[in-house]
């Protein structure tokens, strides 16, 4: 009897001794999942907080950078063109008014555009061609120092005239959201044409300055 009871002491020492140690382990794991659950509360607060954020500045329109979230509306063809400002690689204030009377191609480009680069010859192969028959080209870089472009323009001896737009304020008047964007300006100062994309081909911009030519002519 006694031995029947020293086993049963034992079992239950034993048991108990078990229970303890499993106890003991499945306090870390809860402590584990609660600060697993916590960390995904915050960072649900985190993800609402952005998304207000989001929403307030859309709504309420404050000021973000974007660049090349320029703000204004797209000029459609037959409206007049905003007048600009802008200095040139030459040091040498440029406007788009001092060049009322020609047809002005205004490209707007940086040397980082492949699409920008890759149209550059056809426009310089235009204003060679249609110079003295009223075609003007002017080049506005986008955001870039003159270093750089002064180097690119060299190197590929392009010679029209290339303005620094380096706020980009022109490109705002204009409504240019990517590069490349090409507008046509007639001898009036109207808008012609609009190009988003390197589109241009040296028979393309023949092909409207023939046609804008025998329309002023006409």
């Amino acid at each position: 009897m006694k031995r029947r009871t020293a086993e049963c002491s034992f079992s239950e020492t034993f048991h108990l001794s078990r229970l303890t140690s499993y106890e003991s382990q499945d306090e870390p794991i809860v402590s584990e999942a609660v600060e697993a659950e916590e960390a995904d509360m915050r960072l649900r607060k985190t993800s609402t907080v952005l998304v207000m954020i989001a929403l307030l500045v859309t709504l309420v329109g404050l000021p973000t950078f974007d660049g090349w979230g320029m703000g204004s509306r797209v000029p459609t063809v037959g409206m007049q063109a905003e007048d600009f400002n802008l200095i040139d690689l030459e040091g040498k204030s440029q406007s788009l008014s001092h060049y009322r009377g020609k047809i002005v191609l205004l490209n707007f480009w940086a040397t980082w555009c492949k699409s920008c680069t890759t149209e550059m010859p056809a426009m310089q192969a235009s204003f060679d061609k249609l110079r003295d028959k009223g075609f003007l080209v002017l080049a506005i870089n986008e955001l870039e120092d003159d270093a750089t472009v002064r180097e690119h323009i060299k190197r590929h001896g392009y010679t029209y005239p290339v303005l620094m737009d380096r706020d980009n304020k022109v490109a705002n008047q204009f409504g240019v959201f990517g590069l490349p964007v090409s507008v046509f300006v007639d001898e009036k100062g109207v808008v012609q044409g609009y190009i988003k994309g390197g589109l241009l081909t040296e028979q393309k911009i023949q092909e409207i300055v023939d046609r804008l030519q025998s329309t002023s002519h006409g």
